[in-house]
């Protein structure tokens, strides 16, 4: 067994991307643990437990000066990096009881594509759109940005186009196909998404991916780009195209709510809301989709803020490409890739996959 000190979490890395392992975790009082598909387990390999002065080495070691003023100052703090040709990372260095801890997200290099991944072929649809915004949605860990990277990559391949990405911190590395890519990552290439957000509509671009939706401001400079002849991409932590509505409208002040639901009605072109559920052999896990396709009808009810009917617009949607969460579990357990205890453990609404089930 080698000393705490002599851990390298480039290694580390390397064995959990051999195993197909998510993420990488580290911290004092702990031997490296790793992410598989979904289930929590000890990195292979006779690892010691890390102690306080080993946690500190090897994360700080990660970090550039301008990197660790920053780290000491705010105590977290998210980096990416590359390991080998096989690789790249994106970690999040924090501090917990004192000592020092990583968690690290693999990330491929290669691209897969759409249906590489198993994605509805809805997606394939968005790189046919020339303006509006687009959002994905779903907890941390739920592939967004692996599901964006592949619709990304296909508007590359097909398209002759200015993407630029703006990201914090940058994950997937497109490089230009068809298309021209400016990737731009917030602490080092910008200070933050609002000055990025502002700038970039005077970089001449056709097709903007803003990270995560993290403020007003950055939304609504989103939204505008979305409104004036621009393709929007972005991210937020909801569970569902429901309550991403919600969750949107609910950030701006009351008075501005019938205005935002018109503006929506008019931009807005999909919600795309996503988990990752185990493989019922074991063998990795499969993306189910809750898909809202701004149809005509969608987006009147947008406009008049009746959310709670967007569900059944997407129940009976599949024409227009859409669909439930609890219609995409359905069609993994006809098809044997999940249980439907596992299933059961996704539902969008419990009691109507558990009638879905027994029909």
């Amino acid at each position: 067994m080698i000393a705490a000190a002599d851990v390298s979490i480039h290694e580390l890395i390397e064995i959990g991307f051999h195993e197909r392992a998510s993420d990488i975790f580290l911290k004092a009082g702990s031997v490296p643990m790793m992410r598989q598909h979904s289930v929590m387990r000890p990195v292979p390999g006779e690892w010691p437990v890390i102690d306080a002065d080993a946690a500190k080495k090897i994360i700080c070691g990660l970090c550039n000066e301008r990197q660790l003023r920053k780290f000491e100052d705010t105590m977290e703090m998210d980096i990416a990096f590359a390991v080998k040709d096989l690789c790249r990372v994106r970690a999040n260095l924090h501090m917990q009881k004192g000592t020092h801890g990583i968690v690290c997200r693999i990330i491929p290099l290669t691209i897969l594509s759409i249906d590489d991944l198993g994605l509805h072929p809805t997606l394939k649809k968005f790189s046919d759109e020339r303006l509006g915004l687009i959002l994905f949605t779903g907890p941390t860990g739920s592939g967004k940005t692996t599901s964006l990277a592949a619709v990304l990559d296909r508007i590359n391949i097909d398209r002759s186009c200015h993407i630029v990405t703006i990201e914090d911190p940058l994950e997937f590395v497109h490089r230009d196909k068809k298309s021209y890519v400016t990737q731009r990552e917030v602490g080092i290439d910008t200070e933050d998404f609002l000055p990025a957000m502002r700038a970039v509509l005077r970089e001449a671009p056709d097709v903007i991916l803003v990270g995560e939706m993290r403020d007003t401001t950055t939304f609504t400079t989103a939204l505008q780009a979305g409104e004036t002849g621009h393709l929007v991409f972005s991210t937020v932590h909801t569970a569902s195209a429901y309550e991403t509505m919600d969750r949107v409208i609910n950030m701006f002040p009351p008075h501005e709510k019938d205005h935002l639901c018109m503006r929506l009605a008019n931009s807005l072109r999909a919600i795309v809301s996503q988990k990752l559920v185990p493989r019922a052999d074991g063998n990795g896990r499969v993306c189910a989709m809750e898909i809202l396709v701004c149809t005509p009808t969608v987006s009147k009810k947008i406009e008049d803020g009746l959310f709670s009917d967007l569900y059944e617009l997407m129940n009976e949607g599949d024409f227009w490409g859409m669909q439930t969460m609890n219609q995409s579990l359905l069609k993994f357990v006809r098809a044997g890739l999940i249980t439907e205890e596992v299933a059961m453990k996704y539902a969008g609404i419990g009691s109507e996959l558990k009638q879905m089930l027994r029909r």
